[in-house]
């Protein structure tokens, strides 16, 4: 794939990039893919399908109680618990806004922790990372912004996210469906959205607008983006997913340049399909 190379436009000092189908082919990549990047909020992903694969083996349900009173695993993962942004303390009842948090995502690990008997971080390896070859990804900090990875691992992540092997495909559907439809609320570095769709830990591109994704990216689009400007996003609709990693923090730069990067990958998508 020629559009690849557009990274090497982006104003940061080192960035990588891949496209990776349901079948799991990598249809191009460019630039370093075996440097390791910090995640930022990418990390959520991984924590939210760590937690799915839990809920696949009993630990716990989405039902669960976890966090704060009244909210429950599903609640966390949506980030519907009420708890703030930073602070482990609510803000309004569960179920009432789209409140982005990491304390909730920090609450969702203690939550697996003590319902395993078997530390988040250790489990999310055991789970995920190995299953799945993620060799040089790590949780080395907050399971809401604390992970490090590549773009090759990201690449085997975004391969199991359209073709599901550790989870049933009802699960993951689930998870990437609009939970609690309806809910306003703020998309970070993109201001205040009615409504402000997610999954269970995964974005859903729904008719957001402005957005980090591209303007042709088909509604069903979920992902996450981080704040050390990075991304995974998966276009069902596209039959792709598409892993971009830098060492620049988000900012305006990265609403410039992901989008028509976004816009390109799936125009040459289309040209590729027979």
């Amino acid at each position: 794939m020629e559009s690849v190379r557009g990274i090497e436009q982006w104003p940061v000092d080192n960035a990588a990039t891949a496209v990776v189908t349901a079948a799991g082919d990598v249809l191009g990549t460019h630039g370093d893919t075996t440097k390791v990047y910090r995640l930022a909020s990418v990390t959520k992903p991984l924590t939210a399908y760590a937690a799915l694969i839990a809920i696949e083996e009993g630990v716990v349900e989405l039902d669960t109680p976890a966090g704060p009173e009244g909210s429950t695993i599903r609640h966390l993962l949506a980030h519907t618990s009420g708890l703030a942004f930073n602070e482990h303390k609510p803000m309004t009842a569960p179920g009432n806004r789209r409140l982005y948090s990491n304390a909730g995502f920090e609450q969702l690990a203690d939550a697996l922790t003590e319902h395993s008997g078997i530390p988040f971080a250790d489990y999310q390896a055991e789970a995920l990372f190995r299953p799945l070859g993620m060799k040089a990804t790590k949780l080395t900090g907050s399971p809401a912004s604390g992970a490090e990875s590549t773009v090759d691992d990201l690449v085997a992540f975004a391969a199991e996210l359209q073709a599901p092997t550790l989870i049933a495909a009802e699960t993951a559907r689930e998870a990437t469906s609009v939970v609690f439809p309806g809910l306003s609320g703020i998309l970070p570095g993109f201001g205040h959205q009615k409504p402000n769709d997610w999954g269970l830990g995964f974005e859903i591109r729904d008719h957001k607008s402005p957005h980090w994704t591209g303007s042709s990216s088909s509604p069903r689009t979920f992902g996450h983006f981080g704040q050390s400007g990075t991304f995974v996003w998966v276009d069902p609709d596209a039959g792709a997913a598409c892993v971009a990693l830098t060492d620049r923090a988000f900012g305006p730069w990265a609403a410039e340049v992901w989008p028509p990067y976004t816009d390109a990958v799936l125009s040459e998508l289309r040209g590729l399909t027979p």
